[in-house]
């Protein structure tokens, strides 16, 4: 969908520099975090930050269904071993990784440039999408995980129910629109989202 460069130039140019790679990092975090000022904090001090939320979170999500949590535990080669929610968890968050690379490659930005995951080729991807995972991701999974009968396909039951909650939030325009303002992108030089 993009007819040119210029948000991948923009995101290149973002990343590439210390400051504004910590700026753009800084406003994530603060989209994760809206009651708290993250201004002054350090890339260490935010990805901290971001795992105690992420570990509360799974505490709070297994309060509320009932479903017992130890650890994010799993093996890319092996689905089935993991437990019920982790499989969840798994699923949910490729078909979110999913979603995120199609709307990033079709705005023409890079996946490999990330501002707070680095050197791997889905850096920016892992990055976006873990501004959603807290609202789509991971209750979806755990309200699986507490409603699974044996021999339910625990994969095909979460993409599903993850697919619906993405139409159902708008989500692909929330992308839309927090990709450019993290890259600053001025609104005449926008992207009509219903484009995408």
């Amino acid at each position: 969908l993009a007819h040119s460069t210029h948000l991948l130039e923009k995101q290149a140019k973002l990343v590439s520099n210390n400051r504004t790679r910590l700026e753009v990092a800084r406003k994530m975090y603060q989209m994760r975090f809206p009651n708290e000022d993250v201004s002054a904090y350090s890339m260490q001090q935010l990805r901290g930050r971001e795992g105690a939320r992420v570990r509360s979170l799974y505490r709070k999500q297994s309060k509320i269904y009932g479903v017992e949590w130890k650890k994010r535990e799993y093996d890319p080669n092996d689905f089935g071993a993991g437990s019920v929610v982790n499989q969840a968890l798994s699923a949910a968050n490729v078909s979110l990784y999913g979603l995120v690379h199609s709307i990033v490659v079709s705005l023409g930005m890079s996946p490999g440039l990330g501002f707070v995951h680095t050197g791997h080729d889905r850096a920016f991807i892992y990055d976006i999408a873990d501004l959603y995972k807290a609202e789509y991701t991971i209750p979806v999974s755990f309200e699986i995980a507490s409603q699974i009968t044996e021999g339910d396909d625990v994969g095909a039951i979460t993409r599903r129910r993850v697919r619906d909650s993405f139409v159902n939030g708008k989500l692909m325009k929330q992308i839309v629109n927090d990709l450019q303002t993290l890259l600053h992108v001025e609104p005449s030089d926008q992207i009509d989202i219903d484009t995408i």
